[in-house]
């Protein structure tokens, strides 16, 4: 069995993922119980009781999402065939639960760096004074190339999400993203989405947050990944070395999340199935418009869950296979 896992990132959360099967397993509860108390306050209760405005917080969302996707990740993993091949890779935020699933980070130290990464997110620029937008139907080249030729006048405006064929974020300055708009509509966009998001991720703007990342990263101790790991900033696997890891991770602050790279590279290893391990579809819709070889199936909440299992043991046959 040849098995392509991938992990949601930010904006996939929503108040109660995770509560049936913290519900069901010892293990699964224990994973909610170390990351409240990593944090110093019950993230569990928030996640399953809200406010949906506290928990779509960045500091709370990002150690919220990685820890229901790793959650379901120890629960599935033990069903995981003996033998099979595995290539690992997350979207953004996502990245850190792939480096736990592959034993490369601790999940306490995970919690921790994500929370100040989302916190320190938050802290870079000031709200209102950035933005993203999906840019859909026009190239990412294409895009990159109108970016290129713009008169901001000192603004930002830049790639940030590299998502699908046709699906393409930008991120800067509200001003930057508002020229750029305009600009991309013309240049033949089919839609414009600004996207409801607290800050211009994966922008220059972020570079005060990846400063500071830098030296919370440079406390903590990595250990070689145990199965490969796609990384968002080159797109290629992390190397043997785990001393380079927490550059790949400073380094994707500020740089573009390269998806559909990610899914190509993982698409041509020949896995028989992509699973997004984590709340939400977004990941497999994505995958779906970037290959239509390799067929996607989540595992967000119990009903997944237990398809999955069905699927690991053979008994049932992904649709399409």
């Amino acid at each position: 069995m040849k098995l392509a896992i991938v992990f949601p990132g930010q904006a996939s959360q929503q108040v109660g993922m995770g509560r049936d099967l913290h519900t069901e397993y010892a293990a699964v509860r224990d994973i909610f119980r170390q990351a409240d108390d990593v944090l110093g306050y019950s993230l569990s209760e928030l996640i399953f009781e809200g406010p949906e405005d506290r928990l779509t917080l960045t500091e709370n969302a990002q150690p919220a999402i990685l820890t229901v996707s790793f959650a379901f990740w120890t629960a599935l993993a033990p069903f995981v065939p003996e033998g099979a091949q595995l290539w690992l890779a997350g979207h953004s935020l996502g990245e850190y639960t792939a480096l736990v699933a592959a034993g490369a980070l601790d999940f306490a130290d995970a919690v921790r760096i994500v929370h100040l990464r989302g916190k320190f997110m938050q802290e870079a620029v000031p709200a209102g004074e950035g933005k993203m937008a999906a840019i859909i139907g026009l190239a990412a080249e294409r895009i990159e190339q109108a970016l290129n030729s713009l008169e901001l006048g000192g603004e930002v405006a830049q790639l940030a999400n590299l998502n699908s064929p046709d699906q393409t974020v930008i991120s800067g300055s509200a001003a930057g993203i508002d020229i750029a708009a305009r600009a991309l509509q013309q240049a033949g966009a089919k839609r414009v989405v600004e996207l409801k998001v607290s800050a211009p991720f994966h922008s220059a703007l972020m570079e005060p947050a990846a400063g500071k990342l830098k030296n919370a990263l440079e406390e903590v101790r990595f250990k070689p990944v145990r199965y490969p790991v796609v990384a968002n900033a080159s797109a290629g696997p992390y190397p043997g070395d785990p001393t380079t890891y927490a550059d790949l991770l400073y380094r994707q602050v500020c740089s573009p999340v390269r998806w559909t790279d990610t899914v190509r590279w993982m698409a041509g290893k020949g896995p028989d199935t992509f699973v997004e391990v984590g709340p939400g579809k977004v990941l497999r819709m994505l995958i779906a418009k970037t290959t239509r070889e390799v067929p996607c199936v989540n595992v967000g909440d119990m009903e997944g869950y237990k398809s999955m299992l069905a699927l690991l043991s053979g008994e049932t046959k992904v649709a399409g296979k």
